[in-house]
């Protein structure tokens, strides 16, 4: 008898098409609006941008089902922006008002969206991992079929609490996908230097962690990926590693002038892997969309970019008092 085969996975539609390249392209204007606030003193701190990793995080949400839960570093403008958080409030925060999502207290790299299970962009470097981990055990203990996806990068990959968690998640077969979006250069020491391993996501099999290379920089093969991923971490055969091959077309925060890699290899990057570009050129030898079409929805994006931008600088910054809210709790 003839082994069953899996089933035979969907391909997109053309609207969910036409929504990834939108998804993908509002990061893209919105991360470039960020920019330009930082340039002008309206962002204080630190603020990193996901500029050219943007399939990497939308071909997730493709994969992603209602309650499903993401967490991931302080590189996260793009993971709430992909999951459905309001660009309005994701602005506000960074530039410090009270109509963020953490009421101006969290800035760039700490925003919280219970309603839309993300649960933060987190500075310390491969501190999210364990937590991803402690979310996908809640699943787990309530009997749901939810996963929670883990986000980190290649530098990140060289801490110790990730391999401790994988440790916990390989043996109590948590629901947890492990993405490794690897840009190469952490914060500016390219991998080929720090990391002894030629890829990173092979790392997972001392604790039993099955994982595979994706094309970061190709949305298709992310959604593939991640729906592949869910799949077996739903199944409650546990942990699953995402080794996503992506890159950063600016520094690693806005005060980064990049100097440990060469113009030439940037532009070489954009010019033949633009995750966007690469999508457009798509839908137009597909018949999805025109040249017009595109330009329509890229004026849309713009506005409601510039309209985010807009209530951000509008909104008052907090009130004093917030100083004291949500430190401490009744028990």
């Amino acid at each position: 008898m003839a082994a069953k085969r899996p089933a035979r996975r969907k391909a997109p539609t053309k609207d969910e098409l036409v929504g990834y390249y939108r998804d993908m392209l509002l990061i893209r204007r919105f991360e470039e609006k960020a920019g330009q606030l930082y340039g002008m003193g309206l962002i204080g701190g630190f603020c990193h941008l996901y500029i050219g990793q943007e399939a990497v995080v939308v071909g997730l949400e493709a994969a992603a089902q209602k309650g499903d839960k993401r967490v991931t570093t302080y590189r996260d403008h793009g993971h709430m922006l992909a999951c459905g958080m309001e660009p309005a409030g994701v602005m506000a925060e960074l530039t410090g008002r009270a109509g963020g999502y953490s009421q101006g207290k969290g800035g760039s790299m700490h925003m919280f969206s219970r309603e839309k299970d993300f649960y933060g962009g987190h500075g310390i470097v491969g501190a999210n991992v364990p937590i991803g981990a402690g979310l996908a055990f809640s699943d787990q203990y309530n009997g749901t079929d939810n996963v929670t996806f883990t986000y980190f990068g290649d530098g990140a990959a060289n801490q110790g609490q990730v391999y401790e968690t994988f440790n916990m998640a390989s043996l109590w077969k948590l629901p947890v996908i492990f993405v490794i979006e690897n840009n190469l250069y952490a914060m500016g020491t390219s991998q080929r230097r720090s990391t002894s391993t030629d890829d990173i996501y092979t790392r997972g099999k001392p604790f039993g962690i099955p994982g595979e290379l994706v094309d970061g920089m190709d949305v298709l093969k992310m959604r593939e990926a991640g729906l592949k991923a869910a799949a077996h971490a739903r199944a409650g055969k546990g942990p699953y590693i995402l080794e996503a091959l992506t890159y950063r077309y600016r520094g690693h925060s806005m005060s980064d002038p990049a100097k440990y890699r060469t113009r030439e290899e940037v532009q070489k990057m954009r010019t033949e892997k633009d995750p966007i570009a690469f999508l457009r050129e798509l839908l137009i030898e597909k018949g999805h969309a025109d040249d017009e079409a595109l330009k329509a929805i890229d004026k849309a994006v713009k506005a409601e970019v510039n309209a985010a931008a807009d209530f951000a600088r509008e909104s008052p910054e907090p009130d004093p008092a917030e100083l004291w809210t949500d430190v401490l709790i009744d028990a």
